[in-house]
């Protein structure tokens, strides 16, 4: 299979922002997955698992049927994340059994996503991994059918990657993965350029969706029967500020959601930068916005926090987060946290820790500091030892759940509201999430699957809740 140069795939520049409308699969490519099986695999954020969602459309458009696994695939592609080094990783070694399957049969093998958009890596495919297919990226999904027919008809690698900005692309279809709950994006990419973060290198600059094309796919949603939507974007509450003379905010854009009678609204990801007195306020307002709010924060010491260009202090963020609390009833907040960033001291971290045992959050996701190529943290030295990081880690959610616990605890013989989506991990019993998004577990026949119903908890772990259903 003949391999294009680093120069070749390259592809242009968009200086500017176009809204692309009414997608459509050519019919002279709607049979080019006929008898044969695909099979997407997800990595990485919410913003993947949406993607995922119109890849898997696009290729039944293309005639493709959903494979079981690996082994019933004709047509396997990786949707990577490139936030951590683990994802990559992950990746790789996946690449590595995918190999070993096409030695043995044939197999077309692409890879889209984050990854896809780092030049390190798309070098490293063209010299290395030459039995790869094909790879796209995060601004180029809607090229897919194209991309395909042309990796199919040359039998050598297309890469159509490194469109900077990236267009607006609507009407693409959609396989949604839940019948009850959806993603909407409302934007792509991120203007903070947080030094340690690769994603406005791989998803480029802001773009925020029109709020008419938001609107309309949540109002559709609602007649399709769903009870949820969850609102997308790196940072949803800078949504429309990319747009001149928009003149309307993410809270304009909540307030119009929730008034489109969907029974429950959700969105990630904030920045506490962007988080308004009015955004709190809408949230307050309006019933079907849930009270959950994911606010990282990263690290509880100033100096680490201008090393990482977040752009706002502890004292800041604090400020804000009493605010919520003060203002929105029984909200649930989490964060992200990340140990181990370079020059982070003693000290450093136990303002981390500090900060966690003030605030108590319900959960947060924590992770050790890689770097990533590409970024102004990668330039920094990486000056914690691994294993001061780990122990680092260990303090932190130990601390984590231990707040988690309590937090769950206060919920033991409460009624809550709960929407059942699926069978649970537990035998015998459904699961679904609360308002303030905890999991429960509960013992309930499978025509509940879809509702949302009064539970009342009876037991409660780290990460979970057990209740009955109250009749």
């Amino acid at each position: 299979m003949e391999t294009p140069s680093l120069n070749e795939a390259k592809k242009r520049t968009c200086n500017k922002v176009n809204i692309i409308r009414n997608f459509k699969i050519d019919d002279s490519l709607k049979n080019i997955g006929k008898n044969k099986k695909y099979l997407v695999k997800t990595y990485g954020c919410q913003m993947n698992e949406r993607d995922s969602e119109n890849i898997s459309a696009i290729l039944e458009g293309m005639g493709f049927k959903k494979a079981i696994d690996l082994n019933d695939a004709d047509l396997v592609i990786l949707n990577t994340c490139a936030i951590r080094e683990n994802a990559h990783n992950k990746v790789f070694g996946m690449l590595g059994r995918l190999k070993h399957i096409k030695q043995k049969r044939p197999l077309l093998i692409g890879l889209c996503g984050c990854m896809a958009q780092e030049e390190i890596v798309v070098e490293e495919i063209i010299k290395k991994h030459k039995y790869i297919n094909f790879v796209f990226g995060t601004h180029n999904i809607h090229k897919l059918p194209n991309i395909l027919k042309k990796c199919i008809d040359s039998n050598k690698l297309e890469v159509e990657v490194w469109s900077k900005e990236g267009d607006i692309v609507e009407d693409i279809p959609i396989k949604r993965e839940n019948k009850y709950k959806a993603w909407v994006n409302i934007m792509y990419g991120c203007d903070k350029f947080c030094t340690y973060c690769i994603v406005p290198y791989t998803r480029g600059k802001q773009r925020s969706r029109l709020k008419e094309d938001i609107i309309n796919e949540v109002e559709n949603l609602v007649k399709e029967g769903y009870k949820e939507i969850t609102l997308l974007g790196q940072n949803v509450n800078a949504y429309g500020k990319d747009i001149e003379n928009y003149n309307y905010d993410f809270s304009s854009l909540l307030k119009d959601v929730a008034k489109t009678g969907i029974s429950r609204i959700r969105f990630v990801t904030s920045h506490p930068w962007d988080f308004t007195t009015q955004m709190i306020n809408t949230i307050k307002e309006y019933n079907n916005i849930m009270p959950y709010i994911h606010l990282p924060v990263q690290s509880g010491s100033n100096k680490i926090l201008k090393l990482m260009g977040r752009k706002y202090t502890r004292e800041s963020y604090l400020s804000l987060f009493k605010s919520i609390k003060d203002n929105i009833p029984n909200v649930s907040i989490t964060t992200d946290i990340i140990v181990g960033f370079p020059n982070e001291s003693e000290e450093d971290f136990n303002d981390t820790l500090s900060l966690v045992q003030e605030c108590k959050f319900d959960l947060a996701y924590t992770f050790i500091y890689s770097p990533r190529v590409g970024t102004p943290a990668s330039k920094m030295v990486d000056n914690i030892s691994l294993s001061v990081k780990e122990e680092r880690l260990q303090k932190l959610n130990d601390l984590i759940n231990k707040y988690s616990k309590l937090s769950n605890e206060k919920l033991l013989n409460k009624t809550v509201s709960v929407l059942i989506d699926g069978y649970s991990d537990k035998e015998g019993m459904l699961s679904g999430y609360t308002d303030t998004n905890k999991l429960v577990n509960v013992k309930a026949p499978k025509e509940y699957i879809g509702k949302i119903i009064d539970v009342k908890i009876i037991d409660v772990k780290t990460w979970s809740l057990t209740g009955e259903i109250i009749k």
